[in-house]
């Protein structure tokens, strides 16, 4: 185990250290980290989470003039009194992270908004509850751009006060978030048009409501992620085309779309990632849009996606020649026609067709000649491929690495 010696050492050997990174090193504490801090004059990262720290250390951490980013993830010595001494101020300081640190208040985060005045990013996933008093602590960080509230329990009043904030937030997380409803939701969307990146992952509780306010407001998102939001009926996903033609990056894993909101949904020509896991509503006809207009597609994910067939696949596979990334799993209907067009997606990488039974040697064989960049490949459940497919893509792999 690394203890305080060991990091001191490390300490007074490399003074120069730009990054460092203490995670999960619970022989180390305040007197090991205060070495660092003292010694490393030049750090611009520093993790430690997890670790047996207390306040002892954190002065010496905020007197590093070029810190930008700062770990504190699962510290649960550091409290409301500790935080205290960041109003001695860290005026560097770009992002903090406080997830699971769950004996901070508003009380201590109120310290941030005068200790740190150029905070961009700020990060209290499975942390205290999200009050009004809680992010009305936080209205005065004026550079702020993104916050992650992801795993808390989030009230409406508490997302009432981020709509009061003064500055226009690029990016907001509620993934997990219990207690996010149409009404909250609303309060933050309609007063931050500028958001880029929202990502509601299972706000159970979310309807057609807040899809029609996100997409009427922030129609210059870049990534929505909204895997699980199972009160959204289907009809709601055909606002996403209609409105925000400048997404890259889609999540409706296990989610109400059906074929008429992939046909929307495919208008959004700069996407890059979507992800229609468990879309059980989704057929071939739907996916044809995708492969028709979205060519700058790198990443697919239709694991367990029973209504696509090779036909749905092959139109991929035409359209969208760029596909690093494709998923596969379950879908049962898939044969070795789909991977022999496949293989013709040259820079494919990363593929998975776990549990895909009508699969064969020569599917796999196609792979393996065309796709030489492969690096992960998932095969588990694929019962009739055998030996002769392997020896295929042993070869390839020997090839492509001469």
């Amino acid at each position: 185990m690394i203890t305080d010696i060991g990091v001191g050492c490390i300490a007074v050997g490399c003074r120069k250290l730009r990054s460092v990174s203490l995670k999960w090193c619970m022989g180390v504490g305040d007197l090991g980290v205060g070495l660092i801090a003292v010694k490393c004059k030049e750090i611009r990262s520093l993790d430690l989470s997890y670790l047996p720290i207390t306040n002892k250390c954190l002065p010496p951490i905020l007197k590093l003039q070029h810190l930008e980013d700062l770990v504190l993830e699962g510290c649960f010595g550091i409290d409301d009194d500790n935080l205290a001494v960041i109003k001695q101020g860290c005026k560097s300081l770009k992002t903090i992270d406080m997830s699971s640190c769950q004996n901070v208040s508003h009380v201590g985060l109120s310290s941030l908004t005068s200790g740190t005045g150029c905070l961009q990013q700020l990060i209290l996933a499975y942390g205290s509850p999200v009050t009004f008093a809680l992010a009305d602590s936080l209205q005065k960080l004026a550079m702020l751009q993104s916050i992650k509230l992801d795993g808390c329990l989030v009230t409406c009043s508490g997302l009432k006060a981020i709509e009061n904030w003064c500055v226009s937030l690029r990016e907001l997380s509620l993934s997990k978030c219990s207690g996010v409803t149409d009404e909250g939701l609303s309060f933050v969307v309609t007063k931050h048009k500028d958001l880029r990146n929202l990502d509601i992952t299972c706000c159970r509780k979310i309807t057609e409501a807040s899809i029609a306010c996100i997409t009427s407001s922030c129609t210059n998102l870049t990534s929505l992620r909204m895997e699980s939001c199972t009160l959204v009926p289907r009809e709601a996903f055909v606002l996403i085309g209609q409105r925000c033609h400048s997404l890259e990056e889609l999540d409706l894993t296990d989610n109400e779309i059906d074929d008429e909101g992939l046909k929307s949904i495919s208008r959004c020509s700069k996407l890059s990632s979507l992800k229609l896991g468990i879309c059980l509503n989704i057929t071939d006809d739907g996916l044809a849009y995708v492969g028709m207009c979205c060519s700058k597609l790198r990443e697919l994910d239709l694991y367990r996606c029973g209504g696509i067939t090779d036909s749905g696949i092959s139109a991929v596979a035409q359209g969208c020649t760029g596909l690093e990334m494709i998923n596969i799993a379950y879908c049962k209907d898939i044969t070795d026609s789909s991977l022999i067009k496949l293989s013709k997606c040259s820079r494919l990488n990363m593929f998975e067709c776990r549990g895909c039974s009508p699969i064969t040697s020569l599917g796999l064989a196609a792979i393996a000649v065309g796709c030489r960049r492969l690096t992960k490949l998932d095969i588990k459940k694929c019962y009739n491929i055998d030996d002769a497919g392997m020896i295929h893509l042993l070869t390839s792999l020997r090839a492509s690495n001469r």
